[in-house]
């Protein structure tokens, strides 16, 4: 049996559309002519002539928030407590053994954009592919965000996961969740509509807050989900270690056990 890795990952990269306005990452590229003078500083007496080409070191000077790019969502991102008044963890206090575990796949594609997901339709997708969850699966979600990444739509595209449907993965012992959406939660723009009407604060950032509640841990902008099975592969998702913080940067892989 050999074993077949697919990068479900997005590239960190500026100037496209991959978050909201004032949430853009930034990346200066330094080449290997601009450094030379910074490499030869740390010996004195060296010149630039003394390296090969005259040439430094390439370095990127990078501007981010934790929530750029594909990352681990902790759940101190979403409050301060986690199950019912437990103080929430941040990223580096997150178990790695939620990080690497077998998954499953919604395929949330025909939902509409804004539309919020219901426990209903999580039941409904797993008896359609003929999937019964066990505790620590992993769930991620592809919606009609999945192909818009860098598009000026993408932020505002796909469906999201409702309170409702988020706590019902959790009772069963789901502890790492994903999307390729922007957000766990329907987009902005959609839930800023019903709140115009209703007037219902319930519905602002409710996926995320289910946390509140049980404690668990989401990916958002995944990528290439598309080409994952329904069932049947691992999700490996180990986020960098930064103290204290909300969130970390993940380079998540499905591992695929394909048959000889």
């Amino acid at each position: 049996m050999s074993r077949r890795l697919i990068d479900i990952s997005v590239p960190l990269q500026a100037g496209i559309a991959s978050d909201p306005p004032g949430h853009l990452p930034e990346i200066d590229y330094l080449t290997h002519e601009e450094t030379a003078g910074d490499v030869v500083a740390f010996f004195p007496g060296a010149s630039v002539d003394d390296l090969p080409d005259g040439e430094g070191w390439a370095i990127e000077r990078v501007r981010v928030t934790t929530h750029n790019g594909t990352h681990l969502d902790a759940p101190y991102h979403y409050s301060t407590v986690m199950d019912g008044g437990a103080r929430a963890l941040t990223i580096d206090e997150v178990p790695l053994d939620w990080c690497f575990q077998p998954a499953v796949k919604l395929d949330f594609r025909h939902m509409e954009h804004g539309y919020v997901a219901t426990a209903a339709d999580v039941e409904a997708e797993l008896k359609r592919i003929g999937h019964e969850l066990r505790p620590l699966d992993i769930v991620v979600v592809n919606t009609a965000a999945g192909t818009r990444y860098g598009h000026r739509d993408y932020v505002s595209s796909g469906c999201g996961m409702g309170r409702e449907a988020t706590l019902w993965l959790l009772e069963r012992g789901v502890r790492l969740t994903g999307t390729d959406a922007w957000s766990w939660d329907a987009p902005f723009v959609h839930t800023a509509e019903r709140y115009a009407r209703d007037r219902d604060p319930s519905v602002i950032w409710e996926g995320h807050r289910a946390g509140r509640e049980i404690g668990y841990c989401h990916i958002e902008k995944l990528h290439n989900l598309e080409q994952l099975p329904e069932a049947g592969f691992q999700v490996c998702c180990f986020p960098v270690k930064i103290h204290a913080a909300s969130a970390g940067w993940t380079r998540a892989v499905a591992v695929l056990d394909d048959q000889p």
